[in-house]
């Protein structure tokens, strides 16, 4: 094989860092955003942020800024010439168009009335949300530890309460059976099988009540050892003998095996759904993730003057949100420096352009954001006014075709960005979904379809509550086709149970 030099003419597309950055940015949302921007303050002297000139949300006037205007948080004190900025307005946009079972098969979440679809279930959950507010930063094994050095034990026995309480989960229950956790022990220290059942004993005396259970009518018994209702005697039958009887709401033959009249079942289950199947529960952290809408959508106020561009519905505006603009601009100190010294090639002037392209990047991804915000109220107008049921079909290609741009560009700007509108905070996903066709040859979108079954279901008889073919046939009636099975899907997808557990005496 000879070695030879060749030349060769060919064409290929090179992604520029000022469109690497302008793409990872689009897709960031505002808590990222932040974070990327908080770096490039501390790495890039060029760029510093405006101080002052704050403004609250709430005195925003309704009338939306001239979208050809830059945002006001977003500033070069070092400026270009109109024609560098025509230019990098135009490379801008080219560069934004170019990657539980439990819950529904178990007694506690017995209503006595109607199923809350709105708020998702019991109605005990505010006091459950205060109890685990109080013992906030505390763990479910430091809470016990800290209990079991007070047991009137010997410290033999209490080595063994503290070996049990390693080996619970974080609901609170030893999962692991006992002849496992004996197995595990040294040999040399002897320990007994009467002796781990003592310790076990010991350990379900602790707070909170159940802990230590090893299954879950173990955990609602204990819970119930103590209780002086009048109710706890026949509450402790169902849940030892008739348990899969009461998640499946067979009344009659709880009847028929009880004896019980219908009040006292019902006085059973009143006290039974008060119990927690996850002790632990209240020490596991879940707090909710922290949010910063990007957008706020307002209604306008009458007499104002409203810009086609920047309001499309004559009822509702987006604008964007003041608190997600980060507030820059290039340092002007050390741009007067560089421009005197002349020397734009040392490692400042390569800072003073990253700048550039950051502050001009920021700038492109809210007014991009801003129009594909505007493109959704303006389709889903009706959902400001009216709620879910009136929302309608929507898909990533309408709003790219009426905004001239890709499809992937939406993809972006619609995950982890969120509007603030008055019936709440909406990731932009939200407005996008799924359908189903109707009998007139249209379409009725998913989140419309699950607002519909949430709304038919609370207005059932809780008696006789509606079966998923009953609702089918509502659909049916009202010119809309779903079969069974989506609307089994639906049905589960808002969290709502089967009939037969929505069913009560």
């Amino acid at each position: 094989m000879k070695a030879s030099l060749q030349l060769k003419a060919s064409q290929h597309l090179t992604m520029t860092p000022q469109l690497q950055q302008s793409i990872r940015l689009l897709q960031l949302s505002s808590i990222e955003l932040q974070q990327e921007v908080a770096q490039a303050l501390a790495e890039n002297p060029m760029l510093e942020r405006e101080e002052g000139d704050e403004t609250d949300a709430a005195d925003l006037p309704t009338d939306a800024p001239d979208s050809n205007q830059e945002h006001p948080g977003v500033t070069d004190h070092f400026a270009e010439s109109p024609t560098e900025i025509e230019a990098a307005r135009e490379s801008s946009d080219e560069l934004t168009d170019s990657a539980a079972a439990f819950e529904q098969n178990n007694p506690i979440d017995i209503d006595e009335g109607p199923y809350d679809f709105n708020n998702g279930g019991g109605q005990g959950d505010g006091d459950f949300e205060h109890e685990q507010a109080d013992r906030s930063g505390v763990t479910l094994r430091e809470h016990l530890l800290a209990q079991a050095g007070l047991l009137r034990i010997s410290w033999r026995e209490q080595a063994l309460v503290r070996i049990l309480i390693e080996a619970l989960d974080e609901r609170g229950y030893l999962s692991s059976p006992l002849a496992d956790v004996l197995s595990s022990l040294p040999a040399d220290e002897a320990v007994t099988g009467s002796e781990l059942e003592t310790a076990l004993t010991h350990l379900q005396e602790l707070d909170p009540p159940g802990v230590g259970a090893r299954s879950l009518e173990e955990c609602l018994l204990l819970q119930l050892h103590d209780s002086a209702d009048l109710s706890a005697p026949l509450a402790r039958t169902l849940i030892a003998d008739h348990l899969p009887l009461l998640a499946q709401r067979d009344f009659a033959l709880l009847r028929r095996k009880t004896g019980a009249s219908d009040h006292a079942l019902r006085d059973a289950q009143s006290l039974i759904r008060a119990l927690n199947p996850y002790p632990g529960s209240a020490f596991i952290d879940d707090a909710s993730p922290y949010i910063i809408p990007d957008v706020l959508v307002r209604r306008l106020t009458s007499g104002c003057t409203v810009d086609v561009e920047t309001a499309p519905h004559e009822g509702w505006q987006a604008i964007i949100n003041p608190d997600a603009l980060p507030r820059l601009r290039i340092n002007r100190l050390y741009a007067d420096l560089l421009r005197r010294s002349g020397d734009v090639q040392t490692g400042l002037g390569g800072q003073l352009q990253e700048a550039r392209w950051l502050i001009k990047n920021i700038q492109q991804r809210f007014e991009t954001i801003e129009r594909v915000a505007q493109a959704i109220v303006r389709e889903q107008a009706e959902f400001f006014e009216k709620g879910e049921l009136a929302m309608r079909p929507l898909v990533l290609r309408e709003i790219a075709d009426q905004l001239g741009l890709h499809e992937s560009t939406i993809s972006r700007v619609t995950s982890q960005k969120f509007m603030a509108t008055p019936r709440g905070v909406f990731e932009f996903k939200y407005f996008f979904g799924s359908h189903v066709g109707t009998e007139d040859g249209g379409a009725a979108s998913a989140t419309a379809i699950k607002a519909r079954i949430r709304q038919l279901l609370s207005q059932e008889n809780p008696k006789k509550p509606l079966s998923d073919q009953q609702i089918c046939n509502q659909f049916s009636a009202e010119g809309i086709v779903v079969a069974r099975r989506t609307i089994a899907k639906y049905r589960e997808a808002v969290g709502i149970p089967t009939a037969s557990l929505r069913k009560t005496l």
